[in-house]
This record gives structure tokens, sequence and C-alpha cells, in this order.
């Protein structure tokens, strides 16, 4: 049976990523998995993992690993690879994760993948190309471990009930790897579920017209309750909003139950980061937007005066 391990990143309280969690699930359906999992909250993590499809945790919560830019980790985990030959490992697509899974590329020569979609095999994989519109599987060839950087949502995460041997991980870091250090972190303050989390998206393009008018677009999200504000990439580029609610292939990927899309004209890029909603609703003046070929309801019209009206609706019937 192939041995598939799992990069988890943690919070200093023992929360897994959600990404991990998604990724044990999968890893399960393709042989023994494992997971990896280094800095503060890693041995508290090993319940939450185990109940996910972990049958172990390598862990260690030497702060070391997050004090440190990766080299650390990827050291680290280089040395567990060395030590048990992993088949596949699996790495979300987060900054560090990203980071930790080139370096360790580095040192094993392996293949490694990066914006798939789902893995087949610990040798296949697959991946969306040409904005989304086409999906091919990539054979992955060379040594072992073959290295993979998953999408994230392109798994839910599904419980187990299955329990975790925890292995620490008594990696000695070199002087030289704890150079680069972490002086500061700064985490955006923001209000309501995070968007990758929200059952409902409320997302805005340049039908918006002005950065001004996306305050509707957060009225509306209060007043629905436990939802979002996304953007399209354009108004993101624009300034109009934070990077951080841009959706899309070089965004973040939404599921939402409902996915609100106002002013936004429906190019691949921005599609392939939310065509997994359940249901979506699409405002747009153009009635040949490509948005609409998507949309389970489509409401030609101007979004400035569509969404006033709807905002007035949903706090009525909230009362």
């Amino acid at each position: 049976m192939a041995k598939v391990w799992v990069f988890t990143e943690v919070s200093a309280d023992g929360t897994p990523a959600p990404s991990a969690l998604e990724l044990l699930t999968k890893a399960r359906s393709l042989g023994d998995a494992e997971a990896v999992a280094l800095g503060p909250g890693a041995t508290a993590s090993a319940a939450a993992l185990g109940a996910h499809g972990a049958s172990t945790v390598h862990a260690s919560d030497d702060p070391v690993f997050t004090d440190h830019l990766s080299q650390p980790a990827a050291h680290a985990l280089h040395a567990l690879v060395e030590r048990h030959r992993p088949n596949l490992i699996l790495f979300a697509s987060t900054h560090d994760s990203r980071d930790v899974a080139g370096r360790l590329q580095a040192r094993t020569g392996s293949a490694l993948m990066s914006n798939a979609t789902d893995v087949v095999s610990p040798d296949l994989a697959r991946t969306a190309i040409a904005g989304g519109s086409q999906l091919v599987d990539v054979a992955l060839e060379g040594p072992v471990p073959r290295l993979i950087l998953v999408r994230p949502k392109s798994f839910a995460a599904e419980p187990s009930g299955g329990t975790a041997a925890m292995v620490p991980v008594d990696v000695e870091i070199p002087e030289e790897l704890r150079r680069a250090r972490r002086l500061e972190r700064h985490e955006e303050t923001a209000s309501g579920p995070k968007l990758e989390e929200a059952r409902v998206v409320v997302a805005g393009g340049r039908g918006l017209q002005d950065a001004q008018n996306f305050a509707l677009l957060h009225e509306l999200a209060a007043a629905l309750g436990n939802a979002a504000v996304g953007a399209s990439r354009a108004v993101v580029d624009a300034g109009w909003i934070a990077y951080s609610h841009q959706v899309g292939q070089t965004g973040k990927t939404v599921k939402p139950e409902v996915y609100l899309a106002f002013g936004i004209s429906g190019a691949l890029q921005h599609v392939v980061g939310m065509k997994g909603a359940k249901r979506i609703v699409a405002i747009n003046k153009d009635p040949d937007a490509p948005i609409f070929r998507l949309a389970d309801l489509g409401v030609v019209g101007d979004a400035l005066q569509v969404l006033p009206a709807l905002i007035a609706e949903v706090k009525a019937r909230r009362v």
C-alpha cells in the first residue's frame, strides 16, 4: 500500500488548517495516510488529524519552524523522507507550503506538480488548463516521493473517526538554516466568515463602476449573515478592494452554497475559482455575458439598481 503524507500547517492552539483536513480525506483513499506537523500546536493537532484519516502524525512543537522561514521545515521534512520513504506528499497551495515543497524538491529531485485539482493515484494527478475549461491528467515520474500542491477546496473534509499515533520529530536544525527570521506577523482584520468558508459569497466586478460601491456588497453580506465579500481580479488590480477578496485562478477557490455575482462578466480565470458553488446567481447588464451560461439564475440589469432593492428585501424579511 502506498504511503501518502500530508504536510500540515497548524495554529498555536493545535487547530490544523482546513486544507490539511481536506488533503487527509483524499490521502486516505490513496493509501496509508500520515501527516507531518511542525511548529507550536503540532502535537495537539494529532487528534483532529487522526479523526480525518491520519494513521500517524510526525510532530514537533519546536518554535524554530515558525520563528524562521521555510528552511528548517524543508530540512526536517527531507530527513523524515529519507527515513520513511513515503510515495507521495500533498501540500496546500499556501505561501509557506509552496516554499517548503520547492525546497524539498531541490533536495530530492522528485517531480513537483502545482495547481492540482485532483489526485487520481500516487503517480497521477489532474489539473485544469486553458482558464479552467479543460482537465488534463499528468503522469508523475522520477524518484519518490512525488510532490503535489493542491488547489484549496478540491476535496471536502470528511472525518473518518480514526485515531493517530503521534511520533516526535527529532531532527536537529543546523544554525545556518536559522539565519532568516520572522520578526513580525500582521493579520488582516476581518469581520464575518472567511471567504473560503462562507456559505454565501457576494462578489463584485467592474460592473459596480466604483470602489465605493463595494460598500453595498458588505451591507448585503451583513444582512444575509454567514456571508463574505469576493471580487474579480479586475477590481483587485484596480485597487478597489484587497487581494484577499479575489476569487479565481490567481485568487481563492470558493465552493459556497450560493454565489452572487454582481457586475462580473464571467471570464474563465474567474470562473475556475467559483464554479463549484452549489447555486450561482448572476446580475449583469450585458445579456450575453459569459457568466449567464454558468448561472442557475440570471438577472439582466444594473447591479447598482438591483443591490439596494435586494438589501432592502433581505432586511425586511429578517425583521
